[in-house]
């Protein structure tokens, strides 16, 4: 816990808005040295109000405008300052820092911390982030007039628009220090709108649809019980959700969950492991498949008009037979998705029975989830490991321990990576 938490122990800005725009975006706010620092607090607020996680830097320039106290009391989290900061770099090093984002956001940026960034400076922990990040950076500019049409401030512009960086023009009028010109942040307003319409453009996979199956399936026993598992479908609808962010047309085959369904997104409601395989099929065809369900391996042969009343203490035996294996028939159909992936939920052997799984079923990567002790199930948290398989063989790669939304995120992106260097037919 950061020495800030406490300040705000209930959320000050709940979006009222149920499908807010930025929801699940993270952003990290560095704030620079500029009088306009102050507004900074403003735009944490109207961020957090669009839905956004607001991590927040603020240099030491920017310090003496306003304290790291108002900063983590508004974005309700830790504000980092220290390039240096031993405590900082246990909780979440610089690169992690630099890296645990969907955009870099500078606002203000002042014209020193733009010249450092423009020539690959890392001299603080602001410069050191800009350099080691290697997701999109926008810069919300402010400063006085010469100083913004000074051409050196203007070539180190150009040097950064030429790398990629986005930049809002400073907006005219009457400065602090009493000049009037270009120079002065635009308003919050515009800010905000910048970043929403960031999220907006940023969609490397529209144009391709994506299946994701999620949550248990139910098999009846009677007209009162069933076999099923404690899947609680928060993995599969946080990879669906991520998907549709990405500009996937993404359906959702969901067993019975209390999960509300994501925003921009198909949803077809199932119970047994027969409807979830009939639901899948008429999807198809699918540039992407998930299949983040826990399927029930078996059912009842044959389910009971009437409940099974005890007799006694006689023993009940049933009789089980195999459900469909949806991830196998998916790899095995004529309309193939083009990227096929599955999870395997295991509780021993692991690696073992992941490389078994991976051969077995047909798909192109397996993420391997360890369930053990249901330690899993129905948490916020998880931890996988992917395995791809490629022309030389099989890779391996281990995602750390973290929150499923934060998972989901990081497979989109590998499957956004993928597309972009290999074709895949659908």
């Amino acid at each position: 816990m950061t020495p800030f938490k406490n300040i705000c122990p209930a959320p000050i800005l709940a979006p009222m808005n149920p499908h807010p725009p930025l929801a699940h975006r993270r952003i990290l706010l560095i704030i620079a040295g500029s009088i306009a620092a102050y507004k900074s607090l403003d735009l944490i607020r109207r961020l957090r109000e669009a839905g956004a996680d607001v991590r927040c830097i603020l240099t030491r320039g920017g310090a003496q405008f306003i304290t790291p106290l108002s900063v983590a009391a508004l974005s309700e989290n830790h504000v980092y300052t220290d390039l240096f900061s031993l405590t900082d770099e246990q909780e979440m090093g610089h690169i992690r820092l630099a890296r645990d984002c969907d955009l870099v956001l500078v606002a203000p940026a002042s014209a020193n911390l733009m010249a450092r960034f423009a020539h690959g400076l890392a001299d603080d922990l602001a410069a050191t982030v800009l350099l080691a990040t290697d997701k999109p950076v926008l810069l919300a500019p402010a400063m006085n007039p010469v100083m913004w049409q000074n051409q050196a401030t203007q070539e180190n512009l150009a040097t950064l628009i030429r790398r990629g960086v986005k930049i809002i023009t400073p907006e005219s009028g009457d400065m602090a220090c009493g000049e009037t010109g270009a120079g002065r942040l635009p308003e919050i307003a515009e800010i905000v709108t910048r970043v929403i319409d960031f999220f907006t453009a940023h969609k490397p996979l529209t144009g391709k649809t994506a299946l994701v199956t999620s949550g248990p399936t139910h098999e009846p026993l009677d007209p009162v019980r069933f076999l099923g598992n404690r899947s609680s479908g928060k993995q599969g609808h946080a990879l669906a959700a991520e998907l549709a962010k990405a500009g996937a047309s993404v359906t959702l085959v969901s067993g019975p969950v209390s999960e509300a369904p994501p925003a921009g997104v198909s949803v077809i409601s199932v119970e047994t492991a027969d409807q979830m395989l009939n639901a899948c099929l008429t999807t198809l065809p699918a540039d992407i498949a998930i299949c983040a369900a826990a399927v029930a391996d078996f059912r009842p042969e044959a389910a009971t008009a009437t409940k099974i009343k005890k007799n006694g203490d006689a023993a009940l035996h049933l009789t089980l037979v195999p459900n469909p294996d949806i991830l196998a028939t998916l790899a095995r159909h004529p309309q193939r998705p083009g990227l096929l992936i599955g999870f395997a939920a295991e509780t021993n052997n692991h690696l073992e029975n992941a490389h078994r799984k991976l051969a077995a079923k047909g798909c192109d990567w397996l993420l391997l989830n360890d369930v053990s002790g249901g330690k899993v199930f129905g948490k916020d948290t998880n931890r996988l490991t992917l395995f791809r398989q490629t022309p030389t063989g099989t890779s391996q790669t281990d995602i750390p321990p973290q929150s499923k939304i934060d998972l989901a995120r990081h497979i989109v992106a590998a499957i956004i990576k993928e597309y972009a260097t290999h074709d895949h037919p659908a």
